[in-house]
């Protein structure tokens, strides 16, 4: 306790950070993702009155549907577009004024959406979408690499947790909000939708005030003296020597280089290893079942006999879970490291999923099973917030160079991204094919992430990017010298047979 106090007050300033950093970060991404399924109902009904008002005509419900898919999909077009362009722009203007350009582009957008009902145009919605997805596909690449690099290393794991933290805050406050007791109602429904520009607006009045990431001012500014400063003010007076000379060998492995772009890292061979366990870690996350249990939660809360005034109140319970769960991952990782939470979560959210499985088929003959249906409902939540939610973050900073990480987290974002649209046109057809044995789909997906997790991925906890960089090689170097000591067997064997 006496520690915790000590760290408190030393890196005061940059639990200060975090806290900026967040709310215009992935906090916005959590809100943008969960607030239109409360403002759904009422943006259609919005498109139908302003068609009939220009052309004196209601629109077919195709037609309606079309340009409600429009509104949708623009957010996931929007965010590739942000995703790619921000590999460049944190390069090129560094994180901090990558993110303060990101609150301008924010503010827009919710000017757009939450002007359309008083302009009377539902355009003006899917441009403010469109915008806020760029604006997304920025701040998650520039939030999560901005946290991992101004965190001390004994403090890198919960920092890098931070993310997930507020992603998953984002989507709890977006439950909140959405309530038809606060704005989720059909007057507030564009009020609802400006809430991303006031939160964008205190990160852009609130950022100028916190320093550029010490990594970046040292490799790609060369300003040693800069760096030193931004640590002291972020982590208090001390003696940081240590981390300094993490940052000069990897400035040494590195030679110096220019931050690479996306096709600079994918020609360059020595990062396959990096890259093969990001895509390994973000497949897990896409596949791992978390969009099966949110199509599903409602119809399993109708099915416990749960009144429909309540189901928005126990949905609210479902993303606080998530919200404190991931919470404590952050206090635990930097304890048990990154590896175990990882296989370990996605192992407990398979043995999950196979009751879950079980207690739907069984629901019909016994009716308690409905209940238990709801239970298994909030323990998959919470294993999927103490392991893989938070730790895939935090592995993901940590295994690229300075060089690499910026066009790296554009690759793992396009793949989140288009993972997003690809889930969202194919699963509801799983749905219709399966029923509720698609969960069957996401049950093999776990088990095989657990098995690549544990064959392949290193642990990171408290290694330096030099270290953590030279065990990769090393698990490398040791399968080839495996795989060629198998092959001179054979060939002596053949060798002898011959003879």
């Amino acid at each position: 306790m006496a520690g915790f106090l000590s760290d408190l007050v030393q890196y005061r300033k940059l639990f200060l950070m975090i806290m900026v950093l967040g709310i215009g970060g992935t906090h916005l991404s959590g809100f943008q993702m969960s607030v239109m399924n409360y403002a759904s109902p009422y943006i259609q009904k919005f498109i139908n009155e302003t068609w009939l008002e220009r052309y004196g005509s209601v629109l077919h419900q195709e037609t309606l549907t079309l340009l409600w898919s429009f509104i949708v999909s623009m957010y996931c077009i929007g965010g590739m577009i942000g995703c790619l362009c921000s590999g460049y722009l944190t390069a090129k203007y560094g994180k901090k004024n990558c993110l303060l350009f990101n609150d301008v582009v924010l503010i827009i957008a919710t000017l757009h959406t939450g002007l359309s009902r008083r302009a009377r145009s539902f355009e003006m919605i899917l441009i403010g979408r469109f915008l806020e997805g760029i604006g997304a596909g920025i701040h998650m690449n520039a939030h999560v690499q901005y946290a991992g690099e101004i965190s001390p290393k004994k403090l890198r794991g919960f920092v890098n947790v931070t993310t997930s933290v507020f992603l998953a805050l984002g989507k709890a406050v977006a439950r909140i909000l959405g309530l038809r007791d606060l704005l989720g109602t059909e007057e507030m429904w564009n009020v609802l939708l400006s809430f991303s520009g006031l939160v964008a607006l205190i990160q852009l009045v609130c950022l100028p005030f916190f320093p550029e990431s010490p990594p970046y001012l040292l490799m790609q500014k060369g300003n040693k003296a800069g760096c030193l400063k931004a640590m002291k003010q972020l982590w208090g007076e001390g003696n940081y020597q240590t981390e300094l000379d993490d940052m000069m060998k990897e400035k040494a492995v590195t030679k110096g280089t220019k931050i690479m772009n996306v096709l600079e890292v994918l020609k360059e061979p020595s990062v396959y290893p990096q890259l093969s366990i990001m895509l390994i870690l973000l497949l897990g996350l896409q596949l791992c079942g978390l969009s099966a249990i949110t199509f599903y939660t409602s119809e399993i809360f109708e099915t416990a006999n749960l009144h429909e005034s309540i189901i928005p109140y126990v949905s609210l319970g479902v993303a606080l879970s998530e919200f404190i769960s991931v919470i404590f991952c952050s206090s635990i990782i930097d304890r048990f490291g990154r590896r175990i939470l990882l296989w370990g979560g996605f192992l407990l959210m398979a043995l999950i999923l196979v009751f879950l499985q079980i207690s739907l088929l069984l629901s019909d003959q016994f009716l308690w099973m409905r209940y238990c249906s709801v239970i298994f409902i909030f323990l998959f939540i919470i294993a999927y917030g103490i392991g893989p939610a938070g730790a895939v973050a935090s592995v993901m900073n940590e295994i690229f160079t300075l060089s690499t990480r910026s066009s790296a987290f554009v690759i793992g974002g396009m793949v989140i991204w288009l993972g997003l649209t690809f889930t969202g046109m194919i699963f509801p057809f799983a749905v219709m094919l399966l029923g509720p044995f698609c969960f069957l789909i996401f049950i093999v997906a776990l088990v095989i992430s657990v098995v690549l997790i544990y064959l392949f991925v290193p642990e990171t906890k408290g290694k330096s990017i030099s270290e953590i960089t030279e065990e990769i090689r090393t698990r490398q170097f040791r399968k080839k010298c495996h795989h060629t000591v198998e092959k001179n067997v054979r060939k002596e064997k053949i060798f002898c047979t011959k003879l």
